[in-house]
């Protein structure tokens, strides 16, 4: 992910995904399924993956961690499709594998779903030094699974939701580009293209960099425009996003965020950035009309260093981070 500069804004003109009719779930603060996330379990996941060491697009760590994810969801009582394709690199021609799990089995595949949980789980690949990427993306990637066994206790609230774990956000030369970097996230968002549904999801919630222990999220909620043209696939897919309405569904979760932290206490934890934030969030955004935020901590010193490690992040912020994402799932964004 980077930090980009304020673009002139253009308008997609088109339509938005279709919202459920009727309201189907009911909140009761008793029950909040927030109140059993667990850090420790969280940070235990993390610990297993960067045990495998650098995990780049393309290596045989990332085999190893796609290996992982799909044991532990499974265990949890969710089904998980690999999305497998292959794209042009600095490096070369790489196969690069989503993760899409759905609670219960694989027949849900096909099923509606209210929104999307994710994270990438690939890490920058370095020549120079091992980067393990503990934070960058261990953090979210470790969480998104305890979120996994936490929402499977209220099966309900899980048939709404897709996991997705996002190969390839990192970029094999210094910077994401329109041509480098995101190439799970562009993958994903133009197969929900295809897929030519009356509804898409009408929300998502990315995860990226949740572990730095002095946790300082601000979330990405602007949405880059004229700079992403290329990834605009209108006039190809005949789908058109109106981003002025993704914006302003966005910018209503952003808002039911920092409620939702409110409600725990956890506001001196998460703001909202004022920056245009380049990561996944953006394809979903700009490409599916998903209104999609990003929370990411992008305030952490060791970014993209080899100091990127377990010694920095704690199970505490991986917990408050799992909390607020669960209260405002269950409290705000539920149908």
């Amino acid at each position: 992910m980077k930090l980009a500069s304020p673009f002139t804004a253009i308008v997609i003109a088109g339509i938005l995904c279709a919202c459920s009719e009727g309201a189907k779930f009911e909140y009761d603060e008793a029950k909040a399924l927030q109140k059993e996330v667990s850090g420790e379990k969280a940070f235990a996941h993390v610990e297993a993956l960067v045990g495998f060491g650098p995990r780049p697009a393309g290596s045989d760590a990332i085999e190893a961690s796609r290996r992982y994810i799909e044991k532990s969801l499974g265990d949890l009582g969710w089904s998980v499709e690999r999305q497998s394709f292959e794209s042009s690199t600095q490096q070369g021609r790489k196969t690069f594998v989503n993760l899409r799990a759905r609670f219960g089995g694989a027949d849900r595949r096909d099923d509606e779903v209210s929104g999307l949980l994710c994270s990438h789980y690939d890490t920058k690949y370095f020549e120079t030094f091992e980067f393990v990427g503990a934070n960058d993306a261990g953090s979210s990637t470790g969480l998104l699974i305890e979120l996994a066994r936490v929402l499977g206790l209220n099966p309900q609230v899980a048939n709404e939701i897709e996991l997705v774990f996002f190969d390839g956000e990192e970029a094999f030369g210094s910077n994401i580009t329109g041509k480098d970097g995101l190439f799970g996230s562009k993958h994903y968002a133009a197969q929900i293209v295809a897929e030519n549904r009356k509804t898409r999801p009408e929300w998502g919630i990315l995860l990226d960099m949740v572990g730095d222990k002095n946790l300082n999220i601000r979330a990405g909620v602007r949405i880059p425009r004229s700079g992403l043209r290329e990834l605009a696939e209108a006039k190809e897919s005949g789908y058109l996003v109106d981003i002025e309405k993704v914006q302003e569904r966005v910018d209503q979760i952003s808002r039911s965020l920092l409620s939702a932290s409110d409600d725990l206490e956890l506001r001196s934890h998460i703001g909202i950035s004022p920056d245009y934030i380049v990561d996944d969030h953006v394809p979903l955004n700009v490409v599916a009309g998903i209104p999609t935020i990003d929370l990411i901590d992008f305030d952490f010193p060791y970014w993209h260093t080899q100091k990127d490690t377990l010694s920095e992040i704690s199970a505490e912020s991986l917990e408050i981070t799992g909390r607020v994402t669960l209260q405002l799932v269950e409290k705000y964004l539920m149908p």
